[in-house]
């Protein structure tokens, strides 16, 4: 009987790190969606104003910083 007990106990640990390992995943799928959305919107501002990103950032700086 005490080795069907171990497996029972062993088969419930193997289940609770899967549990553990997809709660995980779960938190950073919206994460991961977030990133991407970001990225596209980014694109999408490169692919209309035919300039990288970082210049249109480093643009604006200066713009703020003339201002001071």
């Amino acid at each position: 009987m005490s080795e069907h007990h171990d497996n029972v106990k062993n088969m419930i640990d193997l289940f609770s790190v899967f549990a553990a390992v997809g709660a995980f995943l779960n938190l950073l799928t919206p994460l991961f969606g977030l990133i991407g959305a970001v990225l596209g919107l980014m694109r999408i501002v490169e692919m209309v104003t035919g300039k990288d990103f970082y210049s249109i950032l480093r643009k604006k700086k200066e713009v703020s910083n003339e201002e001071s």
